[in-house]
C-alpha cells in the first residue's frame, strides 16, 4: 500500500467541483443514450453501478480511453496473466465502440466496464466494489478525481504507453500544477517516445522512462472463423486492397488512385466511422466508380466494397495482402500500423503520420513500411510487396516478447511479483 498524497490548489479546487457532476449526469446521459452514444443496457456502469460481479482473488484494474487504446491493452494483460496466474484484469475504457470491439478480442480473466464520471459518489462506488490491487493508466487518458480517489485509498498508480505531441502538451501546461499533482501520484511512468517524456517532464513528471508503443506488442485482432470462410471465398479471384481506419481525404486519394490505376485492385474501405457508409458511397460514384456496403449484406462484386461494420478489422487485414492506413493523408495524422503488421498485411500510408512517428520509424528501419505520395499510388496498387509485409510481422512478433520486464516490475507494485 501507497501512502495517499494531500491535493495540491488546482487539484482540490477541481474536486470540489466535481461534486456537481451528478446534478448534470443523468441529463447528459439520457442525450448520448438518445444519440446511440451510450450502451442502454450499461449505461449505468458510467454512475459506478457494477454490471458484474467481482472475482476472487487479486484483481488488476487498466484504464484506456478508447477502442485503439483499449486493444493495445491486451498484450500486457497477456505477460501479466503469464506472469501471475492468480491475478484477474479489469478494464474501463469510456466509448462505446471500445467496448463492443474488445468484448470480440476480450483476453481470459478480464472484465469490461465503462469508467464512471469523475465524482467522489460514483467513483467510491466504483471502487468499493473492484477493490483493485494497482491501477493502470494507459496513453494520455487521465480523470483527477479517478487518480485522487484511487491514491487516497493507497492503491498503487502506474501510467504505461504515454503518448503527448507538442499540441497535447500546450494545451495542458496552463494546468501544469494540477498535472504534477496528479503524476506525483503514480509510482511509474513509462513514455513511448522520447518527445512523449520530455512533454511529461514538462509537466513536472519526475522519472519518466521511455519504453516504446505498447500497440506494438499487443496480439492480433480476432476474427470470426465462419465469416474468415466465407469472406475469402466472396474474394476469390479478386485482389483486395484495404484502406484502414479512413477518414474523407484518405478517401478521396484512394479514390482518385483506384480510378487512375492500370491493374485496378478490389478497394475495400473501412471508415473509422463505420456510420459513413452512405457517404462514402456518394464519393465513389462522385469518381464515376460503382460500390456496395457490407453493413447492408452486399457483396464485393463493384469496384469498392465499403466494409462498414463494427469489429472486423482482423477478418480484413488477414484478407488482404496490402493496407493503407487511414488518417496519413490529412491532418488526423496516422492511425496503429500494427494491427495489419501483426497479420501479415503489407502497409501503405501517407505523409501526415505525427501521432504514430515512432512506430511508422520502427517498421521503415526494419523495411516494413512504405510512404508512399498521393500521386504514386495508383502505380502502387500493381506492385509486389509481401516481402515488405514479411518484415513487417516479423517485427511484430518480436514486440510481443518484449514487454515482460515492464509486466514484472507492474507486478511488483500491486505486490503479486
Amino acid at each position: 500500500m501507497t501512502l495517499p498524497k494531500a491535493p495540491g490548489p488546482q487539484l482540490r479546487a477541481y474536486l470540489i467541483a466535481s461534486r456537481a457532476i451528478p446534478l448534470v449526469a443523468p441529463a447528459v446521459l439520457k442525450r448520448r443514450l438518445a444519440k446511440g452514444k451510450d450502451d442502454p443496457d450499461r449505461w449505468r456502469e458510467k454512475l459506478g453501478e457494477a454490471s458484474q460481479p467481482r472475482p476472487n482473488g487479486p484483481l488488476i484494474w487498466c484504464h484506456a480511453v478508447g477502442l485503439g487504446e483499449t486493444l493495445a491493452l491486451r498484450g500486457l494483460i497477456a505477460e501479466l496473466a503469464a506472469q501471475a496466474p492468480q491475478a484477474n484484469f479489469l478494464v474501463t475504457s469510456t466509448t462505446r465502440a471500445s467496448a463492443q470491439v474488445f468484448a470480440q478480442n476480450l483476453p481470459p480473466k478480464t472484465r469490461h466496464q465503462f469508467l464512471p464520471l469523475d465524482a467522489p459518489g460514483y467513483l467510491t462506488r466504483f471502487l468499493d466494489h473492484w477493490r483493485p490491487a494497482l491501477s493502470i493508466w494507459a496513453e494520455q487518458d487521465l480523470w483527477p478525481g479517478a487518480v485522487a480517489a484511487t491514491d487516497a485509498r493507497g492503491i498503487p498508480l502506474a501510467l504505461v504507453n504515454a503518448r503527448m505531441n507538442a499540441d497535447a502538451f500546450a494545451r495542458r501546461y496552463r494546468w501544469r500544477g494540477l498535472f504534477a499533482d496528479l503524476f506525483a501520484r503514480f509510482q511509474l511512468v513509462t513514455a513511448q517516445d522520447s518527445a512523449t517524456a520530455q512533454n511529461l517532464q514538462g509537466l513536472g513528471t519526475k522519472g519518466v522512462r521511455t519504453t516504446g508503443s505498447l500497440k506494438a506488442a499487443a496480439p492480433p485482432l480476432a476474427a470470426d472463423p465462419q465469416a474468415l470462410r466465407d469472406t475469402r471465398a466472396q474474394l476469390a479471384g479478386r485482389q483486395p486492397v484495404l484502406l484502414a481506419s479512413s477518414h474523407p481525404e484518405d478517401e478521396l486519394v484512394a479514390l482518385t488512385a483506384l480510378k487512375l490505376a492500370q491493374h485496378k485492385p478490389l478497394l475495400l474501405i473501412a471508415p473509422r466511422d463505420p456510420h459513413r457508409g452512405a457517404e462514402i458511397v456518394g464519393m465513389v460514384h462522385d469518381h464515376g466508380l460503382s460500390a456496395t456496403r457490407r453493413s447492408l449484406g452486399e457483396g464485393p462484386d463493384k469496384d469498392v466494397w465499403v466494409v462498414d461494420t463494427f469489429g472486423e478489422m482482423g477478418l480484413w487485414f488477414r484478407l488482404c495482402p496490402v493496407t493503407i492506413i487511414g488518417g496519413t493523408f490529412g491532418a488526423t495524422e496516422g492511425h496503429n500500423p500494427w494491427e495489419p503488421a501483426a497479420l501479415g498485411s503489407a502497409i501503405l500510408h501517407g505523409p501526415r503520420i505525427a501521432n504514430f512517428a515512432a512506430d511508422f520509424a520502427a517498421l521503415h528501419g526494419a523495411g516494413g513500411a512504405l510512404s508512399i505520395t498521393p500521386e504514386a499510388l495508383a502505380s502502387a496498387f500493381g506492385d509486389d510487396h509481401s516481402a515488405m509485409a514479411s518484415r513487417a510481422k516479423a517485427l511484430s512478433d518480436s514486440a510481443q516478447g518484449s514487454i515482460a520486464p515492464l509486466a514484472a516490475e507492474l507486478l511488483g507494485l500491486a505486490g503479486l511479483a
